[in-house]
C-alpha cells in the first residue's frame, strides 16, 4: 500500500525525481533562449526557485525593477545596466544591499544620474567586486573617483569618456585598487603624464592599459614599459606621443604581446623604433592612419618584433611595393593583415606580401580600387588557410579570381565581396567552402538566383548574409537560402525590388534570424512580416523602411509576437498612430525611426513616446519638434533617450523611391560620393 502511494506520488510529481544538479544542467542549455527560459521557469514552483538559484547574470530593462528583481535573485554575480539610463543613487544602494555579498561586475556604461554617494555603497557593500564599467560617465569629477578607489578588490576599470577626471582622481584610483589588470582611459582628456605614470607605478599586476585620445607624451612611457605583465597597450590619438618624447625610450617589455599606435600622426620610423625596441614577443601591431610612409626603411623599424608578429594592420596608410614587400619578408609568421583603403597598393606589392606568407588566415583589401584578378590570384595560389577576406569595391578584379578563391581557399569563413564584379560561376565556386558564416553580397549586379541556390546547397553553416541592392535576386533564391541555412540569423535585402511575401514567408523558417533589412522593397506586405514576426522568436532589429505596403495590422502582429525587438524603422510607410503605439507593448524596443510616416499625428507620437519607457533614441520628422509638448521631450530626455529631428522632403515618395531601386541611378551616385 504504502509503494503504491509511492508510486502514484511520483507520477503526480514526476520532476521530484530530477535532482537540482541535473535541473541546473538542463537551465544552461535552455538560457541561450530568454522565452524558453521563462517558459521553463514558469512549468512549476520548484523551477521557478531553482531558476532563481542558477541565474548569475542579470540584465533589467528598468531600474525601478531592481528591487524586486535582486530579491529574487539573490546569487546575481554579474549586473548589466545598459537597458537602465536612469540609475540613481538609491539604485546602486540597492544594488549594494542585496547582491553586495555575490555581485562581481557591474556595467553602467549607458546610465546616468547617480552620483559619488552611490557608487560609495555600491563600493563599500560589494567586497567581491572585480569588474566596473563606468564609460560616458561625463560628469564624473575627482570625487567619484575617489570613492570607485574605496574599491580594495577591483581588477577591470573602464572609464572611457569621463572627460572631467584629472590626474587627481587617478592618483587616488591607483593608490587605492592596487590590484587593476585591466583599464581604459580612453578619452579621458584630463588625465595626463602623471595619472598615466602614478597607474604604472602603483598598480604593478597591469596586463591592460588603454591610453587612446590622452594628452600625454613619451614621458609616462617610460614607467608603463616597466610593467612586467603588461601584455596589451592602446595609444589610438595620442598626438603627444612623438619621436622626440621616445628619442631616449629603452625598454625591455617581453611581455608586450599587442600594441595599438593608430592615428598617432606624429609619430614617425624614428620614434616607432624605440617603441618596439624591447617588444621582442609582440603578436598584434596597429598603425592605421599612420602619417608615414610604409616604405622599405619604415619596415625595418619591424626587425626586432617580425619573428612573434602575427597581426599588422596599415589601414588607411600610404604603402610602397618595397615596403609591403619587406613586411612579407620580414614577418613570415604574418596571420592577419589589414590594408583597408590603402588606395596606393598595387598587384605588385600585394603578390609580394602575401607570397611567403602561407600561414596567413584574414586579409582586409577593403577599396583597394588599384587591384586586379591578378594579385588575387596569388592570395588564392599562396594562403591556402584564409578563413577571412573582404574586398569590398575592388571592383577590377575580374570574374575568374573568384573562382580561383573558391576552389583553393575552401576553409573561408567569411567573405565581403560588396561593389564587384562577382558572377554566378563565382558563388558556384564559393559554395564548396562548407565553413561559410558570414556573405556579403551587397551591390553585386552580375548574380542571380542560380548562383545563390548553390550557396544555399553548399553552406549550411551560413549566419549573416548581404544582399543590398543585389537587383538579379528573386523570391527563388531567398527560398534557397531559407532552405539550405536554417541557421541564418542576419539577412539584408534592402532595395531588391523584386522581393515579394513568399521570401518573408521561406525566411521565416529560419528559428534563429535576429536582424532582418528590407529597406525600399516595395512589394512586400504585412502578409509577410506576420510571418516572420509569428516564427521567428529571436528577432531584434528590423528595417522596414520605404515598404509603402508595410502598416499598422504588421505593427499589431509584431507587438504581440516580437517580445524582444529592440530596433526598428517604419519611416515612409502606411503606419499610423495605431501602429506606432502598439509598439509600447515591446518592453526592449530601444530605437524607433518613423520620419515621413504621414499617418501619424502628434498625439500619437506622444502617446508612444510615453508607453515605450525603454526608449534610447527616437528619429522622427523636424516638422513633429514644435507640436510634441516640450515638457514630453525634456522628460523623454531625462529618462536617456536621445532624439534625431530629420527634414526629409515627403513629396512624390513613391517616385523618389522607383528612381533609388534604378541601379543606375544609385551606381552613378555612388561614384559622384567617393569622387568628393
Amino acid at each position: 500500500m504504502k509503494k503504491a502511494k509511492q508510486i502514484q506520488h511520483m507520477i503526480s510529481k514526476p520532476f521530484d525525481l530530477l535532482s537540482e544538479e541535473l535541473v541546473f544542467i538542463i537551465l544552461d542549455l535552455v538560457a541561450q533562449s530568454p522565452s524558453d527560459l521563462k517558459s521553463f521557469s514558469l512549468t512549476c514552483k520548484w523551477f521557478y526557485q531553482v531558476e532563481a538559484r542558477h541565474r548569475r547574470s542579470l540584465k533589467p530593462l528598468r531600474a525601478e525593477y531592481l528591487p524586486r528583481t535582486l530579491t529574487r535573485y539573490r546569487n546575481t554575480s554579474d549586473l548589466d545596466l545598459t537597458f537602465c539610463p536612469r540609475v540613481t543613487d538609491y539604485a546602486l544602494s540597492v544594488v549594494g544591499c542585496l547582491s553586495g555579498p555575490t555581485l562581481r561586475s557591474v556595467d553602467l556604461s549607458r546610465s546616468f544620474s547617480f552620483s559619488a554617494a552611490g557608487l560609495l555603497r555600491l563600493a563599500v557593500k560589494c567586497v567581491s567586486l572585480v569588474e566596473i564599467d563606468l564609460s560616458n560617465a561625463t560628469e564624473m569629477r575627482d570625487a567619484a573617483a575617489a570613492v570607485v578607489a574605496e574599491a580594495k578588490s577591483l581588477e577591470r576599470l573602464k572609464l572611457g569618456r569621463c572627460k572631467k577626471l584629472t590626474d587627481m582622481g587617478i592618483g587616488c584610483i591607483a593608490v587605492g585598487c592596487r590590484k587593476l589588470k585591466r583599464v581604459s582611459l580612453k578619452w579621458c582628456v584630463g588625465v595626463g603624464d602623471l595619472g598615466v605614470g602614478l597607474l604604472a607605478v602603483k598598480c604593478k599586476d597591469l596586463r591592460s592599459l588603454d591610453l587612446s585620445y590622452l594628452p600625454i607624451t613619451g614621458k609616462c612611457l617610460h614607467d608603463v614599459l616597466t610593467l612586467q605583465h603588461l601584455e596589451e597597450l592602446l595609444l589610438q590619438g595620442c598626438f603627444g606621443v612623438d619621436d622626440d618624447s621616445l628619442k631616449s625610450l629603452t625598454h625591455h617589455c617581453n611581455s608586450l604581446k599587442n600594441l595599438d599606435a593608430s592615428s598617432c600622426q606624429n609619430l614617425t620610423q624614428r620614434g616607432l623604433t624605440s617603441l618596439l625596441s624591447g617588444a621582442r614577443c609582440l603578436e598584434r601591431l596597429d598603425l592605421a592612419h599612420s602619417s608615414s610612409v610604409i616604405s622599405l626603411d619604415f619596415a625595418s623599424s619591424l626587425n626586432k618584433v617580425s619573428s612573434a608578429l602575427q597581426s599588422i594592420r596599415l589601414d588607411g596608410c600610404s604603402v610602397t611595393c618595397d615596403g609591403l614587400k619587406a613586411i612579407g619578408t620580414l614577418c613570415i609568421s604574418l596571420r592577419e593583415v589589414s590594408l583597408s583603403k590603402c588606395v596606393t597598393v598595387t598587384d605588385e606589392g600585394l603578390s609580394c606580401l602575401v607570397m611567403k606568407l602561407k600561414d596567413l588566415r584574414k586579409l582586409d583589401i577593403t577599396c583597394c580600387r588599384k587591384l586586379t584578378g591578378v594579385s588575387i590570384t596569388q592570395v588564392a595560389n599562396s594562403c591556402p588557410l584564409l578563413v577571412s577576406l573582404k574586398m569590398e569595391s575592388c571592383s577590377l578584379v575580374s570574374r575568374d579570381a573568384f573562382w580561383l578563391l573558391g576552389h583553393k581557399c575552401r576553409l573561408l569563413e567569411e567573405l565581403d565581396f560588396t561593389d564587384n564584379e562577382i558572377d554566378d560561376g563565382g558563388l558556384i565556386s564559393i559554395s564548396s567552402c562548407r565553413s561559410l558564416s558570414s556573405l556579403k553580397l551587397g551591390i553585386c549586379l552580375n548574380i542571380t538566383d542560380r548562383g545563390l541556390s548553390y550557396i544555399g546547397m553548399g553552406c549550411s553553416n551560413l549566419r549573416e548574409l548581404d544582399l543590398y541592392r543585389s537587383v538579379g535576386i528573386t523570391d527563388i533564391g531567398i527560398s534557397s537560402i531559407a532552405q539550405g541555412c536554417c541557421h541564418l540569423e542576419t539577412i539584408n535585402i534592402s532595395y531588391c525590388k523584386d522581393i515579394t511575401d513568399k521570401s518573408l514567408v521561406s525566411l521565416s523558417k529560419c528559428s534563429m534570424l535576429q536582424t532582418f533589412e528590407s529597406r525600399g522593397c516595395p512589394h512586400i506586405t504585412c502578409q509577410g512580416l506576420a510571418a516572420i514576426a509569428v516564427r521567428c522568436k529571436r528577432l531584434t532589429k528590423l528595417d522596414l523602411k520605404k515598404c509603402p505596403f508595410i502598416n499598422d495590422s504588421g505593427l499589431l502582429t509584431l507587438a504581440h509576437f516580437s517580445q524582444g525587438l529592440k530596433q526598428i524603422s517604419v519611416s515612409e510607410t502606411g503606419v499610423t498612430d495605431v501602429g506606432l503605439v502598439s509598439l509600447a507593448n515591446i518592453g526592449c524596443l530601444q530605437n524607433i525611426a518613423a520620419v515621413n510616416t504621414r499617418g501619424l499625428s502628434p498625439s500619437g507620437v506622444a502617446a508612444a513616446l510615453v508607453g515605450c519607457g525603454g526608449l534610447r533614441k527616437a528619429k522622427l520628422h523636424a516638422s513633429l519638434r514644435s507640436l510634441v509638448p516640450p515638457s514630453l521631450i525634456t522628460h523623454m530626455e531625462a529618462r536617456g533617450c536621445a532624439f534625431l529631428w530629420k527634414d526629409y522632403n515627403n513629396h512624390n515618395n513613391s517616385n523618389t523611391l522607383q528612381a533609388e531601386l534604378d541601379p543606375k541611378y544609385w551606381k552613378l551616385q555612388l561614384e559622384e560620393d567617393i569622387e568628393l
